[in-house]
């Protein structure tokens, strides 16, 4: 959604690397592209005002001025001010103390409010809980239906007594839910209102009339994320309407300009709490401002990552591979696919892979990688014996053959596969030595669009790119050796010496810049105890 935006926030940006001193004019003319980027949004306008009236301030002021690479200061500036606008900090749902705890979905028609109920109810299975669907939008033609059908698909309870299609009383129809949830012992209850077209004020009336009979712990507006500055008026409808706690945004993987999320949460001064992401049940997430700015950023969201794998890897399945490898056996055909079958649930790859820093440099290939990919892939794998997964060495000429009609591919598929599968046995085996990931310091040359700073090529990947990231650092010729600790460019000498100075006064220097854009980490800002198990040592 948000990639117009990022490409021209980071090509602004572009423009300030390598300037060890910022005018007054650079500012300015840093902030009229950042203002026509966010109005070409569709952010409204007393959003863009305050926005880049603040960055302007905090630009010029000493933070910059006296910064090392104050180019890289304006973009921590734009994205703490990103982070305040969505909404400042992570908001979750408030959970009664007796429960349950009743939630009530309001917005407009077509929003998607009926799909999210269920996206909803999946995500708190999830988190332990037992949630119940109940189908008070009785006035949609086929409504309740559609809420049967997204409720058998999370795996959730839904009450529906009434038939709906314009039959039926939705404040009974709620009241009566409140019992049920009660003796079947949900601890949460999800009310799925009427829509309305427009603001009508007889649906308004009714959903007030829900809100004071069920008195709900949490009322969310679901919008949708693709209406750009229409959000603003409609949002303060319902404001003043029903009094909502929070938002959420539906429809996010749409090709809209995003201003709807930018704008909501500042004009109505309620937070953002949820996203759904695309159409899988499983495509919905807790909304959270910082790694959302840091997407916009492109920055990636490295922790959206970290949470999905720890939802979807087998935790007893990684340390029996962990041992294995550390044991000194190799890693096989049959870890692969228990790798890749565990890669797929995780999701699309392509939206993995949009979590990694620097994407937007590769999103023409990442738009051209095929997802199908990944089932050739699997094919192949399992068109081999197990005596063949387990040890690939067996695979001679006439076995390959075998295999690629097997699984309706060429020869030459086949033997890509495992000339990249031998890459990964032997990244392992280096990481086994203590040697880390081939391609770590960005020595590998990128050939696809997963070759991000620091990510070596997936191996067995053939839509992704290459022979993976296990260059390492090119040659140097004999003779020229670079004097150590100095660098040859006069500027970065100059900077180095700069820096020097500062800490002979006790002075800390500023934190250099990631090459991409972003705002890089130093080692203290990585608390590795709080790390999943196992993410460590990556």
């Amino acid at each position: 959604m948000f990639n117009s935006l990022s490409d021209r926030l980071t090509t602004t940006f572009k423009n300030l690397r390598g300037k060890g001193r910022l005018t007054e004019a650079d500012v300015d003319q840093t902030i009229r592209e950042i203002r026509r980027a966010l109005l070409d949004a569709d952010v409204a306008l007393p959003v863009v005002r305050a926005f880049t009236g603040s960055v302007r301030e905090r630009a010029l002021s000493e933070e910059v001025s006296q910064a090392l690479n104050p180019g890289q200061q304006i973009v921590k500036i734009v994205n703490a001010e990103l982070v305040d606008i969505l909404g400042g900090q992570t908001r979750r749902i408030a959970f009664a103390k007796r429960p349950p705890t009743v939630i009530m979905l309001a917005g407009l028609q077509g929003a998607g409010k009926t799909t999210l109920a269920g996206k909803l109810a999946h995500w708190l299975k999830q988190e332990g809980h037992r949630p119940m669907l109940v189908a008070a939008d009785l006035q949609r033609p086929n409504a309740v239906n559609q809420l049967q059908i997204v409720g058998e698909r999370a795996g959730a309870h839904v009450y529906a007594p009434e038939p709906g299609n314009g039959v039926g009383d939705p404040v009974r129809v709620a009241t009566d839910a409140m019992d049920v949830a009660k003796s079947k012992l949900h601890d949460i209850v999800i009310v799925d209102t009427a829509g309305r077209l427009g603001i009508d004020e007889e649906l308004m009336q009714q959903a007030r009339d829900i809100r004071d009979a069920v008195q709900p712990d949490e009322i969310l507006f679901v919008i949708d994320a693709m209406i750009g500055q229409d959000a603003v008026a409609t949002a303060n409808a319902f404001n003043e309407g029903v009094d909502f706690s929070g938002v959420v945004l539906s429809k996010l993987d749409g090709d809209s300009r995003g201003g709807a999320a930018l704008s909501v949460a500042q004009v109505t001064g309620k937070p953002i709490m949820f996203a759904s992401t695309g159409e899988s049940m499983t495509d919905f997430e807790l909304f959270h401002p910082d790694r959302m700015a840091d997407r916009i950023l492109d920055m990636g969201d490295i922790l959206t990552l970290i949470e999905q794998a720890e939802r979807t890897f087998d935790e007893k399945e990684t340390e029996r591979l962990t041992k294995k490898v550390e044991s000194g056996e190799d890693f096989d055909l049959n870890d692969f696919l228990t790798q890749m079958a565990s890669l797929k649930k995780m999701g699309s790859l392509k939206k993995m892979l949009g979590m990694m820093p620097g994407m937007s440099q590769h999103k023409e290939q990442l738009e051209s990688f095929d997802e199908r990919e990944v089932d050739r892939i699997e094919a192949i794998v399992r068109s081999m014996t197990p005596q063949e997964r387990a040890n690939p060495k067996l695979l001679n000429g006439s076995r390959r053959q075998r295999i690629a009609r097997g699984a309706g591919t060429t020869v030459t598929q086949v033997n890509q596969l495992m000339e990249r599968f031998g890459q990964a046995q032997k990244m392992m085996r280096q990481m086994r030595n203590g040697g880390g990931m081939p391609g770590m310091g960005g020595g590998g040359r990128s050939r696809g669009p997963q070759a991000a700073p620091g990510m070596p090529a997936m191996p067995g990947m053939p839509g992704t790119g290459g022979h993976g990231g296990g260059g390492g650092a090119s040659k140097r010729k004999k003779g020229k050796k670079k004097p150590a600790g100095k660098s040859g460019n006069p500027a970065k000498r100059a900077q180095e010496a700069q820096a020097a100075e500062l800490r002979r006064q006790g002075k800390a220097p500023e934190q250099k810049g990631a090459a991409f854009g972003g705002i890089e980490m130093g080692d203290d800002d990585i608390d590795l105890s709080k790390l999943p198990k196992g993410f460590g040592g990556f």
